[in-house]
């Protein structure tokens, strides 16, 4: 039985009194009752339900993240968790009535897709806490906290270690579905490759393309296929599950490719340059100690960025195929970053006032 159905007993039952005082909370407004979702009491365990979009657990990228993260929480003994996959956009509303059914003290909603339905979830069913990983919390909802990272600052690293990794001077970028999280990835990306061409002194192409899903690996590698038979020897992807079938390309052409989200290198140890890491499994392992703790910072939105470390970084495949020459320029540009010397862009607009042509 689903909270909200539980919430419309109890509301039938209430009005069937006699004495109105037999509903102390029925006169209250419908935001004032049940849980608090600014906090409550400290816990010895939490429990929490993760809702995936369509990459599901085993996408390899930031689902799969979100998943460790809570399979590691669970192994130190503080939280329990059940994950529904979703397969389809259709899926999402379901899912997440469906997760009501385990009374979780937060549902955890995986990728920016999922945000409409987690907004509306959340403003039905105002004593249930919910999170939202890639998304901001547009419209400060106090049930809900948004969880965004600056994927474009580890994107403009790994830029600028694509092109100067390149000996075609060709690189690619690959894409999931076009949005303001993927933007984030292509314009951070772009300005890298550009800041290296600026830094060997040769032009540097960039080949683009979406795949217009998260979870197809086939069209992800017949993407990644022909931009390597054009001449890319670099490829960033930046598309889920999609993702894996351009790092199987890079494999079958003997290419460069640069993962995302993650490590990806243990894929392909051989062809893998450097991972963009987005850390989901630190975020939803922060937000459910809040819990624990009591705290909840619902109509918020959380940003992580360079500086707060791990949760946004890269990773270097253990294969010496970037110099340790371009490693060091790369930490004197994540320094800059940091202090603000380097505003990446984060979308098309910002790339041009950035002063690259596209």
């Amino acid at each position: 039985m689903s909270k909200t159905y539980k919430k419309i007993i109890a509301l039938f039952l209430c009005l069937s009194m006699v004495f109105a005082t037999a509903c102390g909370g029925a006169s209250k407004n419908s935001s004032d009752s049940g849980k608090s979702t600014e906090g409550s009491e400290k816990k010895d365990k939490v429990n929490v339900t993760m809702v995936t979009d369509q990459g599901g657990i085993n996408d390899k990228s930031f689902n799969q993240s979100a998943y460790e993260g809570f399979e590691n929480a669970k192994k130190e003994g503080w939280l329990t968790y059940r994950y529904i996959e979703s397969h389809k956009e259709a899926d999402y509303a379901p899912n997440l009535e469906t997760a009501l059914d385990d009374e979780s003290d937060a549902i955890f909603t995986i990728g920016y897709a999922l945000y409409k339905s987690t907004e509306q979830a959340a403003k039905q069913n105002k004593d249930q806490k919910y999170a939202i990983i890639d998304n901001a919390n547009v419209n400060n909802t106090p049930n809900l906290v948004g969880v965004l990272f600056a994927d474009n600052e580890n994107s403009f690293l790994v830029g600028y270690i694509a092109g100067m990794t390149s000996k075609t001077n060709k690189v690619g970028f690959v894409g999931g579905v076009k949005s303001d999280v993927i933007d984030r990835f292509e314009f951070g990306y772009r300005a890298g490759v550009k800041e290296a061409s600026r830094q060997k002194k040769q032009d540097i192409e960039i080949q683009v393309q979406y795949a217009d899903s998260y979870a197809s690996p086939d069209k992800g590698k017949s993407i990644a296929n022909l931009m390597y038979q054009k001449g890319v020897d670099v490829i960033f992807h930046a598309a889920g599950g999609t993702g894996y079938g351009v790092i199987q390309a890079a494999i079958e052409n003997n290419k460069y490719v640069i993962g995302v989200d993650r490590d990806q290198s243990e894929d392909a140890p051989k062809n893998m340059l450097v991972s963009t890491v987005k850390g989901v499994n630190i975020a939803v392992q922060k937000i459910s100690k809040d819990l624990k703790e009591g705290k909840f910072e619902g109509g918020k939105t959380i940003t992580y960025s360079l500086k707060d470390g791990d949760a946004v970084d890269i990773a270097y495949a253990k294969n010496d195929l970037v110099s340790k020459e371009v490693k060091d320029t790369v930490e004197t540009l994540k320094k800059d970053i940091k202090d603000g010397k380097i505003k990446v862009p984060q979308n098309e607009k910002e790339f041009k006032d950035f002063g690259f042509d596209k």
